[in-house]
This record gives C-alpha cells, structure tokens and sequence, in this order.
C-alpha cells in the first residue's frame, strides 16, 4: 500500500484511542519497544500505525489554534 493512502486499518474506534491513551500511560518514551507495546495493547493495529497515530496527535496538538469568527453571521442590519 502506497504511503499516503488510507486503508479501514487507519481509522480509529473510540475504543481504540481509549486503549492507545492507557497504553500510553504504561509506556512511555523510554520503554524499550514502546510502539510494539502499545499495538498489542490496542490490538488490531500494527507498531507502525500507533506511532503515527501519535505523532499525528503530536503534530495536531502543536499547531495554534483557530481563530474564531464570532462577528460572523450576526450582523441582522444587512440590507439588501
């Protein structure tokens, strides 16, 4: 499968993520084969599929957050 497609195995169940935060949780960054130990723990994924995952999170969290438009769509003295 080419490296930038999706497959069924990609999308996550609330289930899932509630797995992959406990594993998490047990393993961290300087767990030897801490990728290995979170996919078995999920179950149904592969070391390399958790990994992303986190590092999608990872990369999702450091973004800024957006701004938000609250002056949109509550102008009521528009006329046409």
């Amino acid at each position: 499968m080419a490296s930038g497609s999706m497959s069924s195995s990609d999308s996550w169940t609330a289930k899932e993520n509630k797995a992959f935060e406990r594993a998490l949780a047990v393993y961290d960054k300087d767990t030897p084969d801490r990728w290995h130990n979170v996919a078995k723990a999920v179950g149904g994924k592969t070391p390399e599929q958790v990994k992303r995952h986190y590092e999608l999170l990872v990369e999702d969290d450091e973004k800024p957050p957006l701004k938000c438009n609250s002056h949109i769509g509550k102008n009521k003295d528009l006329s046409v």
